[in-house]
């Protein structure tokens, strides 16, 4: 287990330190990362969803991939080295925070590429349909 991963319950971590985060908030947040996970045959990295007001899902990439600027195109999508993101412990009770793909040796982040990649095809097709 990483040292930035907690024990028990969740921790508070400093994003772009240890990894960047991507927060992508309602059903297309849920939408690519359920993409991310499939397209890696559900071993993508560490993913994690906030169940506290909006539902929110958490992509984990290696420190200094997240890009911002494709990440600010979209409504409800963030990216971000700085700033502090709650990491869920592997086990136990972690409410608000559990993960939906586990960081594992294999995996130990998203790959970057794919993800930017999906939230360009949902972005792009959310800016259609406004139009």
């Amino acid at each position: 287990m990483s040292s930035w991963i907690s024990a028990p319950g969740h921790a508070l971590r400093l994003a772009g330190i240890h990894f960047d985060a991507v927060r992508m908030i309602g059903i297309p947040g849920e939408q690519v990362a359920y993409e991310v996970m499939q397209f890696a045959d559900f071993c993508a990295g560490p993913v994690i969803r906030s169940c506290v007001g909006v539902r929110s899902m958490y992509v984990l990439l290696p420190p200094g991939s997240a890009r911002a600027p494709v990440a600010r195109r979209g409504r409800g999508v963030g990216a971000g080295g700085g700033g502090v993101r709650g990491v869920a412990a592997m086990r136990g009770l972690t409410y608000p925070l559990d993960w939906r793909s586990l960081r594992t040796a294999q995996s130990p982040f998203v790959d970057a590429e794919l993800l930017f990649e999906l939230l360009r095809e949902v972005v792009d097709d959310e800016i259609r349909d406004v139009r």
